[in-house]
């Protein structure tokens, strides 16, 4: 099987699958993750809606009329472009040979949505981007950024595609001049490595240097033990049973051995008494392969098909996929051996058509106590697993009972477990994920649950629905992220991430379910703007035309003009080192102010301008006499 086949089995969706109404609805998020606080603008110069910062939202399911994508009087439109890449009519976006662009509202409402795809007609993309910034339509399901614009990608299958989709988000909101935040609501467990390199962790990684914010879903395996781990300090042999996922054709067992240390690896078929029927003979990494075969039992025959690296270039290290048929009448066991070498497995489905992302368990029969049982551990997914993603996890809503006491507040049992494999501290965050209602795809023939409440729209009705993943955690985040920018937007990709670390908020559950459940706590959007107001920001990454404050001559010797064109009566000027210390400050009008640099020996300096709306920083260099 070709690496493009094989892509194509594993693209996996973080689906939302917990229907229940008892807590979590989306007001009630907005108060758990503190952007209530924000709303209310509470020692804060003013509210911050995620205005002038564009989120973009890879998925599907996309329903570019519902009324959350308008402004809160359902008057302004906020999405600006969608790129389909599965509808093959055309005409694609610039710089592009597939797919199809729309461009402006009157595209946009006349496509109406996304065409059917692997997921038919769905509604994750629309349930995410309401939680993103969706402004509620009249109802109390309003998002975080409810002022943010919006780009919409149904993306491929392929890595090829998913960088495409990231590069054109990037160059449209260049072109609009403003910043961007790309939310991601899904996971891909053999796309990239499991360790977080790839081609997709580079792309991102170049991005985020170029100050693009990343918000992934940790993924939703948090409660399986689909993930095992062994040490082998001789050349001895390990044995585990593992489970076929549930409402699947199949498992694929991708393996993942360490750098100068190869593995072989054998199927074999038990019966319920796990007495061993077939094996198959031992696979070896220590060089390519790829192999599609099958085993006989009797009279059953079971495919199996496997995709061997000797060495992955992108971390070295021997990698190996086998992909396994059901059969309900036998149970199936994996065998390692290897020198030496720390081996990990995961256990997924394989499906045969649509794409999820499930796992089944590693089990140590209780008849066989020296084979290896599964854990929960390592399960965060590519792009999650990549160190500059902000990777959400997902816990329940806090909240006030009708009895007075307070509900709520516990990790979600399906949110995926850390670490990450280089030490980092994987998911990062956690934010709102269980219960939450936001928009419905009025387009989708895949969603049979239960409708919460309906909006009618320029003939049209619209419905809000209530899921449950970190598929919902993660556009939360996205949300803030976006507030955080509005708030200043010099601020680089990686202070974004550390403001909102930094000022995750901890209580009893986060210390019980611990770093690898919530990572550094619990997002708060309130201190995250607080403290975005008080960071000096790298640059200015998307100045719009018109600058605000431009600083003339830049190089200067002994003075230099700040020219402010704002209404505010009065706006802080600071010139800061390179290491934040504040070296000169003033007030500035409106219109040209002198600014002496008498005072600064030569070199390059910050200037951070802060009015009663933004926070904008420029760098200054002085030349000296």
């Amino acid at each position: 099987m070709n690496r493009m086949k094989k892509s194509l089995l594993y693209l996996m969706l973080m689906s939302a699958v917990v229907m229940s109404y008892s807590q979590g609805f989306l007001h009630r998020a907005v108060v758990d993750g503190r952007v209530d606080s924000v709303r209310q603008a509470i020692n804060l110069p003013q509210e911050f809606t995620g205005e002038g910062v564009i989120i973009g939202v890879t998925d599907w399911g996309f329903d570019y009329t519902h009324p959350v994508f308008y402004d809160t009087n359902m008057i302004h439109y906020r999405v600006l472009r969608a790129w389909d890449q599965f509808k093959t009519s055309g005409p694609s976006p610039a710089g592009f040979d597939y797919g199809t662009e729309y461009v402006g509202a009157e595209q946009l409402l006349t496509a109406r949505c996304d065409t059917s795809n692997v997921y038919d007609y769905a509604y994750h993309g629309t349930h995410c981007a309401g939680i993103a910034g969706g402004a509620g339509a009249g109802t109390p399901y309003r998002g975080v950024a409810v002022e943010a614009e919006f780009l919409f990608v149904s993306v491929g299958l392929l890595d090829e595609q998913v960088i495409d989709a990231w590069r054109w988000m990037y160059d449209v909101a260049q072109q609009e001049g403003k910043r961007l935040v790309i939310s991601s609501s899904w996971g891909l467990y053999y796309l990239d490595n499991m360790d977080g390199t790839g081609p997709l962790a580079e792309e991102m990684q170049r991005l985020t240097d170029l100050g693009v914010v990343f918000a992934v879903s940790a993924g939703n395996n948090g409660d399986v033990n689909c993930h095992m781990m062994h040490t082998f300090t001789q050349h001895d042999t390990i044995r585990t049973q593992f489970a076929i996922p549930h409402s699947s054709i199949g498992s694929t067992i991708s393996m993942m051995g360490e750098e100068n240390s190869p593995f072989s690896f054998s199927l074999f078929v038990m019966d319920n008494s796990f007495n061993i029927l077939a094996e198959t003979p031992f696979y070896s990494t220590s060089h390519h392969q790829d192999i599609e075969s099958e085993l006989v039992v009797g009279t059953d025959t079971i495919s199996y098909w496997a995709v061997i690296d000797s060495t992955n270039p992108y971390n070295q290290k021997p990698e190996a996929d086998l992909m396994v048929g059901k059969k309900d009448s036998y149970r199936f066991g994996l065998a390692v051996v290897a020198e030496s070498g720390t081996f990990h497995a995961w256990n997924m489905a394989l499906i045969e058509s649509n794409y999820g992302n499930w796992g089944g368990d590693f089990i140590r029969p209780s008849s066989h106590p020296d084979w290896v049982a599964g854990d929960n551990l390592y399960n965060i997914s590519t792009p999650g697993n990549i160190d500059c993603a902000i990777t959400v996890a997902a816990h329940s809503s806090r909240y006030q009972a009708p009895s007075g006491n307070m509900a709520g507040g516990s990790i979600a049992s399906f949110s995926s477990s850390g670490p990450g494999f280089h030490a980092e501290t994987k998911p990062n965050i956690s934010a709102p994920g269980r219960n939450i209602i936001s928009a419905l795809s009025s387009y989708t023939n895949t969603y049979s649950g239960t409708y919460i409440a309906s909006r009618e729209f320029n003939g049209r009705t619209y419905r809000f629905v209530s899921l449950s993943g970190t598929s919902m955690s993660c556009p939360f985040v996205a949300g803030v992220a976006a507030l955080v920018l509005q708030a200043n937007p010099g601020l680089s990709a990686a202070q974004v991430k550390e403001i909102l670390l930094q000022t995750a908020y901890n209580d009893d559950y986060t210390a019980q379910a611990g770093v690898l459940r919530f990572g550094y706590g619990k997002v708060n959007a309130y201190q995250a703007v607080l403290s975005a107001l008080a960071t000096v920001g790298v640059e200015s990454y998307a100045a719009p035309e018109e600058s605000l404050y431009t600083v003339y001559p830049n190089p200067a010797a002994e003075r230099c003009y700040v020219t402010a064109n704002t209404a505010s009566a009065s706006v802080a000027c600071r010139v800061l080192d390179l290491s934040g210390r504040t070296v000169l400050q003033t007030t500035l009008t409106p219109g040209v102010n002198p600014l002496d640099l008498h005072s600064l020996t030569p070199g390059y300096y910050l200037l951070n301008i802060t009015d009663d709306k933004t926070v904008v920083t420029k760098k200054l260099v002085v030349t000296g006499r």
